[in-house]
């Protein structure tokens, strides 16, 4: 067992290390062609494959059913914004507020030890850790009174929770904090794609190495059958905390990153159709698939924020007909989630990874090269 996890972290930073190279080359081909809309598909894509997979987690490993995802991204999103907003601009940002009534910077406090560049990078990352330390926390408050719902109810409750957190972010009371219904923005952002896929990789790799453990298999346990798994011993109130405050936390590691990747945060924005996208996403790719939740991710960004952008361009019209207009593109889109569904039921890798298909390929080779 322990081979086979060193095997895996092995692998794990050996892609996380291509990607970041890949990623690299990426850039320098949409700056040599100017095609800006390729960088926002591998950012966003990269952010949403991190939200993705934190959801499969609850819902297809845990099987616990729950829509508290925009929540927890709020919460992350705006403990990075407040913490890293530079203490010169917090009167710009905070105008109706005197200032807010944090004060501090941590990229700032950082810099002032081991320099900008380093320190800056060391102070957003650790910002980072406290979202998803903060979001865990609000995940394990939210989790003593839902946990012992099951099904509908939890769903229900769990969106209860992520509506009431958008609400009391844009309360007056709260705006000296949150900055109420105003837009928090100047905060320091990664300006590059590799960043992003070394911090959403290792974050990945977490969760890999969480699900092949002991752990993991109590939670597929659970999601299999509740009374067996509890027949078995496990402890089913105790491992579905602990499910759902490590979803949480790497759902609040992805709303700060999130936050990056926008340049500015508003409450209203974090919407319940935003968890119902990445609900979409874990389906597609296939519920209890990490491979699978990778690719829907990219796979829905790209075609939501680039490929299918020409029918929303009326100066595309053939022929003068009135189909193409703002808003047809997403029209497409809903037909190919629909045809995706019907077709692929346990969606694209089902429950499958990616070396789960590789051994069968080996396997098919070698019996092939020894039938000749």
């Amino acid at each position: 067992m322990e081979t086979k996890r060193n095997k895996t972290i092995l692998w794990g930073l050996v892609l996380i290390a291509a990607f970041s190279a890949l990623s690299l080359g990426a850039e320098g081909i949409a700056e040599a062609t100017g095609q800006t809309l390729l960088m926002t598909v591998l950012k966003k894509g990269t952010v949403y494959a991190l939200l993705a997979v934190s959801m499969n987690l609850l819902n297809g490993f845990t099987g616990l059913f729950s829509l508290g995802q925009a929540g927890f991204m709020l919460i992350g999103a705006y403990t990075y914004a407040i913490l890293t907003i530079p203490v010169a601009k917090r009167a710009g940002v905070y105008q109706y507020y005197d200032g807010g009534i944090v004060q501090f910077s941590i990229p700032e406090t950082f810099s002032g030890v081991f320099g900008d560049l380093v320190g800056g990078v060391i102070g957003m990352v650790i910002t980072l850790v406290i979202c998803g330390l903060l979001a865990a926390f609000f995940g394990w408050l939210i989790g003593l009174p839902v946990l012992r719902l099951k099904s509908d109810y939890l769903a229900i409750a769990t969106l209860g929770f992520a509506e009431i957190i958008r609400t009391f972010i844009q309360y007056e009371s709260f705006a000296p904090l949150t900055n109420g219904s105003n837009t928090l923005r100047q905060y320091p952002t990664f300006k590059h794609l590799y960043p992003y896929v070394i911090i959403v990789g290792l974050c990945i790799l977490g969760i890999v190495l969480l699900v092949n453990s002991t752990y993991g298999r109590a939670f597929k346990a659970i999601r299999d059958d509740e009374i067996a798994a509890e027949a078995m011993g496990i402890n089913l109130a105790k491992h579905k905390m602990l499910s759902f405050i490590i979803s949480s936390f790497f759902a609040g590691v992805g709303g700060g990153l999130l936050a990056m990747y926008m340049s500015s945060v508003q409450a209203k924005g974090f919407t319940v159709a935003m968890t119902y996208e990445i609900l979409l996403m874990v389906v597609i790719g296939g519920i209890g698939s990490i491979s699978g939740s990778i690719i829907a991710s990219y796979l829905f960004i790209g075609c939501s924020e680039w490929w299918l952008r020409f029918l929303d361009d009326p100066g595309n019209n053939p022929g003068g007909l009135k189909l193409l207009a703002p808003g047809f593109r997403m029209v497409v889109f809903s037909i190919f989630i629909m045809i995706v569904v019907l077709f692929f039921r346990k969606g694209i890798m089902g429950e499958r990874e990616f070396p789960d298909i590789l051994r069968q390929r080996a396997k098919k080779t070698k019996k092939e090269a020894a039938g000749k």
